[in-house]
């Protein structure tokens, strides 16, 4: 039975990364589009890219950017958004939704890379069609929020983190910091791996671009004054509705403040625990022309741990931030030993399907709710299977129908596949 399983295995995996039939494909892509632009039935769209585009029309006029409260971002963000400012607002409100569809298309094409998976498969496909129902998307086109460079920047850093090049993935995670810093969770992968020179870019980076662009803005200390605890207290009203974080739903359903902070902080430092427990394990056993992706495998599973405990955690967690992660690992379902690879990890992206409704969560100020099935239940599935697969690794016996025995399937797999090398 277990020779037929793996034979299936084998059999999916080969079929998902082979080429897709060219109008399929194309399919794909018009389908993918046309959710890119569904943004333009709405009268006001691009509001979160606004806000950057207007602090740093503030800062052209002599004015202080964090003199706004909304704009939450480090000093680079506002001169990368200079360009913008000489956009008129028609064009931001044509150019913004495709161009955010651009930058998540980029992403999931890397994520596929990092296993290997061509970008004209039927994976890439899937991943396509995937994402033009997926709600996170449709979200961050319409807002335009810069999110955008984290979903590239994430699965780009750990292409090079799975091939051994840290420092150049620290110098892209460092960037991205620079302008949002949505990927600071991700330096904790540099610590478990003992990458010292890569964490040095990737903190160093965004440290000399935010002091170069404050250096030349006015009042930047403003942004600790005023912007840093507005951030810290979850923003306000507005916003609070839509932030999925623990300590912002838990006591939207009668869950005391404290308490819910306190749940909060334990969820975030289980899953970052189970972080580290993946990356002290082995990576998947599926080989390629004698080439495993078990590093790639961890690389990723550990990562998007680290990145959920944030999102578990940290106030805000707004819908779009799923996009950082959920492309790596959807394409990791073609290792064996994927989390992704498990039903409840689809299961917990079911609500999050556009069109599906959902009798008293459809409207935006009760997303949220939604919104932590998601997160929750994905980090519940890469923390169980990381247990799982290092209680595999140390071969401990179990109970079945069949009896006690000493269960080292993971091993006994990777040891089977190994491909001799010559003498």
């Amino acid at each position: 039975m277990t020779g037929t399983a793996d034979e299936w295995g084998d059999a999916a995996r080969r079929w998902l990364r082979g080429r897709v039939g060219r109008p399929v494909l194309v399919a794909a892509v018009v389908l993918y589009g046309l959710s890119s632009l569904r943004p333009y039935a709405k009268d006001h769209i691009g509001i979160d890219n606004e806000v950057v585009v207007r602090a740093a029309r503030t800062l052209l006029d002599g004015g202080s950017p964090y003199a706004d409260k909304r704009f939450l971002y480090l000093p680079g963000a506002v001169f990368a958004a200079v360009p913008e400012t000489f956009l008129s607002e028609r064009v931001l409100y044509y150019a913004v939704p495709p161009v955010t569809g651009v930058l998540v298309a980029a992403g999931a094409v890397l994520a596929l890379r990092i296993f290997g998976v061509p970008a004209d498969s039927r994976m890439a496909a899937a991943t396509a069609v995937g994402l033009a129902f997926f709600l996170p998307f449709q979200s961050l086109v319409c807002l335009g929020n810069w999110t955008a460079a984290s979903v590239v920047a994430f699965p780009a850093a750990l292409l090079l983190a799975g091939r051994g090049r840290w420092s150049a993935a620290g110098v892209v995670v460092g960037a991205t910091i620079a302008l949002k810093p949505m990927l600071v969770p991700v330096l904790l992968l540099f610590v478990f791996a003992r990458r010292w020179r890569g964490l040095a870019w990737a903190v160093g980076v965004p440290m000399a671009v935010s002091l170069v662009a404050a250096a030349a803005m006015p009042s930047p200390s403003l942004f600790f004054t005023r912007t840093l605890p507005f951030l810290l207290h979850g923003q306000d009203a507005y916003a609070r509705p839509y932030d999925a974080s623990w300590s912002a739903v838990l006591p939207r359903i009668g869950v005391p403040h404290l308490p819910a902070l306190a749940l909060a902080a334990l969820a975030g430092a289980v899953v970052l625990g189970c972080a580290w427990v993946r990356w002290e394990g082995r990576g998947g056993s599926d080989l390629r022309d004698g080439r495993g992706w078990g590093d790639e495998l961890r690389v990723v599973e550990c990562a998007s741990l680290l990145m959920l405990a944030a999102f578990v955690v940290a106030r805000p967690s707004f819908l779009n931030y799923a996009l950082v992660v959920m492309p790596s690992l959807a394409a990791s379902a073609v290792v064996p030993e994927a989390a992704a690879r498990s039903v409840w990890f689809w299961m917990a992206l079911v609500p999050e399907l556009g069109g599906v409704p959902w009798p008293g969560l459809d409207s935006a100020e009760r997303h949220a709710f939604k919104d932590i099935v998601m997160f929750g239940g994905v980090a519940a599935v890469l923390a169980v299977t990381a247990w799982r697969r290092r209680a595999w690794e140390k071969g401990i016996v179990t109970q079945s129908n069949h009896g006690y025995s000493l269960y080292n399937g993971l091993e006994s797999r990777v040891a089977d596949s190994e491909v001799p090398t010559p003498k």
